[in-house]
């Protein structure tokens, strides 16, 4: 286990950009802090975008840059410009924000909303959110309901089944996927013993790799049924989220924030040999409100 980088308050959103794009390396935010930086293969850190806060989530979109989540969901271009808003909130209805998001093979995006910020005090009671889709058109509608925490969200590689974190129920669900993204009935995959299930990553393999929070100290491995695999311990208690990388998604990427470590600036990135390959995921396509 390899410490990369260390100085930040709560990082998230770990994304992984593969050759031949210029920016190749991991892209990861900052919630507490605000900001999204670059990690380079010369161990060098940069920063993409300044001063947003609360990102949880984000994907590379094929218009090169990214989608990030937040206070809305919303494209970002690396050569900079205006934020172009896909997804608001919607306060009055109890939707206070966006938390974790990934994309199908297609290109379309599910994000989970947030009944109150987990992390920001908006003097709202832990409230559940829900589960959107964002199709290729531009069009968002709820597919899932009642997520107590939403986090963590990824792919088998069939496609046909998502795998959903619910932090504050300590279970990662799964649901079976129809080919126009409407989701089946919320299911059971695992309820997880060790710390708060968080960021999620799906390997070639089947196997989904979860990041414990809360305590849990590293990611757990579970295979395709459910059976536990192995735990990949890192220093820090607040293991927040995870991502394959590498040339050939042979890396494990882990990423962690302050919460039981000494200083509010300890969050860290490491990086691991993968038990198993990862499974790459796909950039988004869904049509940006400027672009025809």
């Amino acid at each position: 286990m390899q410490e990369l980088t260390r100085g930040y308050g709560l990082i998230e959103g770990p994304v992984w950009l593969g050759a031949p794009h210029q920016l190749q390396g991991l892209l990861f935010s900052d919630v507490l802090g605000g900001g999204v930086f670059r990690l380079a293969g010369d161990g060098q850190v940069s920063a993409l975008f300044e001063h947003r806060r609360g990102i949880g989530g984000m994907a590379w979109h094929e218009a090169d840059g990214l989608i990030v989540s937040g206070r809305n969901v919303s494209f970002k271009a690396f050569a900079g410009g205006a934020t172009q808003l896909l997804l608001d909130r919607d306060e009055a209805g109890g939707n206070v924000g966006y938390n974790d998001l990934t994309t199908d093979s297609a290109g379309r995006i599910y994000v989970g909303s947030l009944g109150a910020s987990p992390v920001f005090d908006d003097g709202r009671e832990p409230a559940s959110g829900d589960l959107y889709l964002i199709d290729l058109d531009g069009s968002a509608r709820q597919v899932a309901a009642d997520i107590a925490l939403t986090n963590g969200l990824g792919f088998s590689p069939d496609g046909r089944m998502l795998y959903h974190s619910d932090s504050r129920r300590g279970r990662v669900n799964c649901y079976a996927v129809a080919d126009n993204g409407d989701l089946g009935p919320k299911q059971l995959f695992v309820e997880v013993e060790r710390g708060i299930p968080d960021g999620l990553a799906v390997a070639r393999d089947g196997s989904v790799w979860v990041a414990l929070a809360g305590g849990g100290q590293g990611v757990s491995g579970f295979a395709a049924d459910g059976r536990p695999l192995q735990h990949l311990e890192i220093p820090d208690p607040m293991c927040t989220s995870v991502c394959f990388g590498g040339p050939d998604l042979e890396q494990l990427y882990i990423v962690s924030g302050s919460e039981g470590a000494p200083g509010a600036q300890s969050g860290a990135v490491y990086r691991v040999a993968a038990p198993v390959p990862g499974l790459p995921v796909a950039p988004a396509r869904v049509k940006l409100p400027s672009i025809d």
